[in-house]
Formats: structure tokens, sequence, C-alpha cells
């Protein structure tokens, strides 16, 4: 697993190329909902990274195609006091999708071993044993009908600075820039520490992390579609299932229907 310090945030797409790629990945994500839904297969996806990183514009192309009844997005903040009176993981599972829906989680569970673990509501002891609790509930899920991979967007403290600026001055960004966020720079490479060994003690076959860098946003987006279709496929596969490309089947049939016109053609000229 690729420690942050060593991921490549210069990685970039020029704005041509990504509306060519993003519309069809767009599509294939439409496809793989309907193979979801059709096989009784959940889907369950995390998105974990640094303030302004781009979380929510990459759900947001997720998502865009996609037939939003098989869809909830749960945006995850702090604990409500009656949720304190059980144990942390709770309220996720009273938000798991059916099976053959999609779950996509904007923060999640994790904030244990991050936000918790650093801002001091977990004591070391809490936060040190979820790394295996974390990894039960997620191995109970894949173990059934369910699919589930972790998404941590990157981007360096120089350009969340940037982004930073940029949302204080826009007026239909600012609501998304608080106190909480300025605080939390301070504390950027105490993140950054937390992720790691967070990486280091949850990424698993079953439920992989998936490290994006974040610099580019429209890299960042094309590349949370690519991998998410492909561990799709993957666990399709796995299944003894077949998750078929519906663009390359229709191209597949053009390209069959001209060739067999061409034939025809040649043996119209041959008579």
């Amino acid at each position: 697993m690729v420690k942050l310090k060593d991921l490549d945030l210069s990685l970039e797409l020029d704005k041509k190329m990504y509306k060519k790629k993003i519309k069809v990945l767009q599509y294939e994500m439409l496809n793989a909902q309907q193979f979801l839904f059709n096989n009784k297969i959940g889907l369950i996806l995390v998105f974990e990274g640094m303030d302004a990183a781009g979380k929510g514009g990459a759900i947001k192309r997720l998502t865009e195609r996609i037939d939003p009844r098989g869809l909830i997005v749960h945006p995850i903040s702090a604990p409500q006091p009656h949720e304190l009176r059980y144990n942390y993981m709770h309220r996720f599972w009273r938000k798991l999708p059916q099976h053959g829906q999609i779950a996509i989680f904007d923060r999640s569970w994790y904030g244990r071993v991050l936000v918790e673990r650093i801002e001091g509501f977990a004591t070391k002891e809490e936060w040190s044993r979820a790394y295996d609790e974390i990894n039960d509930f997620e191995k109970l899920l894949t173990d059934g009908d369910y699919i589930v991979m972790k998404f941590w967007i990157h981007i360096d403290s120089d350009e969340q600075l940037k982004r930073f600026n940029e949302r204080a001055e826009d007026p239909y960004k600012a609501w998304k820039l608080t106190d909480e966020d300025w605080r939390n720079r301070e504390k950027f490479d105490d993140y950054v520490v937390a992720a790691n060994e967070m990486f280091k003690k949850t990424d698993t076959e079953n439920a992989p992390w998936i490290v994006v860098p974040g610099n580019d946003k429209l890299h960042a987006r094309v590349q949370v579609l690519k991998e998410t279709i492909a561990h799709i496929e993957k666990e399709a596969t796995r299944r003894g299932l077949s998750l078929t490309n519906m663009l390359n089947k229709e191209q597949e049939e053009v390209q069959e229907q001209e060739s067999t016109k061409e034939k025809r053609k040649q043996k119209n000229k041959s008579i």
C-alpha cells in the first residue's frame, strides 16, 4: 500500500479527454448498477480524505447517470447524543443498503481512527481496537452479498489552502468552509500519520483501500469511476458471474452487422 508521501500528486487530465472519458465511464457505471440490481448484490463505497479533497465532486460524477432509486448517499458527521448510547458501529449498520442497491458514505466508521483519534473523542484503547472491529464488520459484509471498497482522495497542504481560499471568496461555496476546517489544517500532518496507519491495518483483499491523487480534480473523478467499475468486475468474476460492458457489446454488434453486410456485398459481386 502506497504511503501518502509517495503518492504522485502531479497526475493531470486535460478537460477534453476528461469529458470524453467521464461520459463513457458513467454509462458503464449505469450498466454495473443494473448488474448489481439483477444479481441482488449490494455495493458499499466509503469516501475519506482531507477537507476540500474533492470527495463531493467525485461522488457527484460517480452517480450522475445511475438510477437514483437504487442509490443513497450518507453524509456522516459527529454522532447525535442518542447515538452515543450504542456501540459506535450501530448507526452504520442502520444505513446499509438493501441487496442490489448502492450506498455511499461521505465520511464513515473510519472516523473513529481519524478525527476521533486525533481530537481525543475516543480513548487510545477505543481507537486502537477499532481496526479489528472494522475489519470484522467489513468481512461480515463481503462474506455475504455485499461489495465494499474505500477511497481516500488526497491533496497536499498547498492545494488545500488554495481551495479553502477559493471557497471563502465564492458566495456559492462559502458554506462549505467552517472554522473547524481551518483548525483541522493545523493538524494536517497528524491526519497523514493516522491515515497511513489506517491503510496498513485495514487495507484488505475483501475491502480494499484505493488511494487517489486529488490535486487535479478531473483526474480524481475519472480514477474513482475506473476503480469502482474494475472492482465490481473483479467481484463479479469471483462470484462466477459476468459483467457485460454494454458499450463494448453494442460496438461488437455494430461491427458484426457491418461485417455481415460486407460479406453479402462480396457474395453478390461474385454472383
